[in-house]
């Protein structure tokens, strides 16, 4: 039969050639599908992987907020223990202040007392035995006054209470009021003492600045046994430079930082006599850290030493007005035509003004506070006193100015006042210059007392 294919017959070529081209599509489209599929496979396994990073890094997210939020926790217990210790410590700061002004207050009371009574018995005695041992009692009462102020500044410098008050400053006047001061002790241990200066004004804390300069000359001549003390000044573009020179021991330049730390004196000091508690130098580092006045120091051993402090120059030299007056002191002790009120709470004191008074030949009331003051006009009110020496601080937180106040009211015109205080402060100054009186702080020197009673009263 035709057309049919009968066992054992090939394929016609057509056909075979359709096949090999379907099995060749297939295979085709069999790749492509395991490509699909390889691919998403290798998606799945990507994003796999994705999910499994994004959950460990969720989990260090998670760690290192909490560590943060720790060490938050801990620098916040932290601050608030730093804010409790510094608390603690301005507490300390204003205690330390408030307990040193109080006891400098109590100190300078005796003292004061001690400095007159002295005065009024060297008045009596005119031997030289006696003259001699007054004077060994005075040098050492003004060594005790010395190092008591020192601490008490030292103390007010540290918690900030001791604050500088720029004025301008004549230096020709400075140094001639500190001259007076350190002349007799260089004159006693034969030291040339001497100035080279011309006119200029500073910008400066008046008292501060003199304060350093008293300390750097008193230095000088204490670590000083033979030749000269030189104050000098010189110009150093806006600024002007004094320098304290002297031939003193020198200072090796190994203990020449440690010279202004507290209770430091150095080898050259404690080879020489000097006394001292080592304090002085520390006092004008941090006053001229507060002035803001560089200080520097050059020295040589066996050569001398030469300190040296910056001092800008002021630009309103027109409105100086010294605070240095010094008014010589009246060698007239009869006092006989004056009258005078003293007022203070201290018995001590008291009885040492009753004896300088008596000596001086003035006509004195001395009175407690302002009960004594109103039994005082009660009694005598036909006494009108010619001077008032009052005590800032009273018993019952009473003023001398108050006294004053009085005494200058029931008389209807003014009566010269001079308020004697241990108190250094800002306030008390003011009030008292407001007031219109004079002001001498404790412990008084007599003939600084006798001086300026002369001048207002005379």
């Amino acid at each position: 039969m035709t057309g049919n294919n009968q066992p054992g017959t090939p394929f016609p070529y057509d056909a075979l050639a359709d096949l090999e081209r379907r099995n060749q599509k297939l295979a085709k489209i069999n790749a492509a599908l395991m490509q699909r599929v390889e691919r998403s496979m290798d998606y799945q396994a990507n994003a796999y992987s994705m999910f499994q990073t994004a959950i460990g890094l969720e989990t260090q997210v998670r760690a290192r907020t909490e560590e943060l939020k720790a060490a938050l926790n801990r620098l916040e217990a932290a601050n608030e223990q730093l804010t409790s210790a510094r608390d603690e410590a301005e507490r300390a700061n204003r205690f330390k202040t408030g307990f040193f002004t109080a006891v400098g207050h109590d100190l300078l009371q005796p003292l004061h007392a001690a400095r007159l009574s002295i005065s009024a018995l060297g008045e009596i005695h005119h031997d030289q035995q006696h003259t001699r041992l007054i004077g060994q009692i005075d040098h050492a009462l003004s060594t005790v006054e010395e190092l008591l102020r020192t601490i008490l500044d030292l103390s007010k410098l540290e918690s900030g209470a001791l604050r500088p008050s720029f004025q301008p400053v004549e230096i020709l006047d400075l140094f001639r009021s500190v001259l007076v001061d350190i002349e007799p002790i260089a004159r006693d241990k034969g030291l040339e003492l001497s100035m080279r200066a011309r006119c200029a004004t500073v910008s400066s804390d008046p008292l501060m600045l003199r304060r350093i300069l008293q300390n750097l000359l008193a230095n000088a001549v204490q670590y000083t046994e033979h030749g000269r003390v030189l104050l000098a000044s010189r110009r150093r573009g806006a600024q002007l430079r004094i320098d304290v020179w002297d031939t003193g021991p020198g200072i090796a330049p190994s203990e020449q930082t440690k010279v202004f730390e507290e209770f430091q004196r150095g080898a050259a000091g404690q080879r020489s006599h000097a006394g001292g508690f080592g304090i002085g130098l520390a006092i004008i580092a941090r006053m001229g850290e507060a002035l803001g006045h560089r200080i520097e120091l050059c020295s040589r051993v066996d050569r001398g030493t030469r300190f040296s402090i910056y001092v800008p120059l002021s630009e309103d030299a027109g409105t100086y007005k010294s605070p240095f007056d010094r008014r010589p002191a009246s060698r007239a002790y009869g006092f006989a035509a004056i009258k005078a009120v003293v007022i203070d709470n201290d018995a001590a004191v008291r009885d040492a003004m009753r004896a300088l008074m008596d000596r001086w030949g003035c006509d004195a009331r001395l009175l407690a506070g302002l009960r004594d003051l109103e039994q005082l006009l009660a009694s005598e009110p036909g006494f009108r006193p010619d001077i008032i020496l009052a005590d800032f601080h009273l018993d019952n937180g009473d003023s001398g100015l108050t006294a004053v106040s009085r005494l200058r009211g029931v008389h209807g015109t003014p009566v010269h006042a001079v308020v004697i205080t241990a108190d250094h402060s800002a306030e008390v100054s003011e009030a008292v210059a407001a007031a219109g009186c004079e002001i001498l702080r404790k412990p008084v020197k007599p003939a600084e007392l006798r001086a300026l009673v002369t001048h207002l009263v005379g």
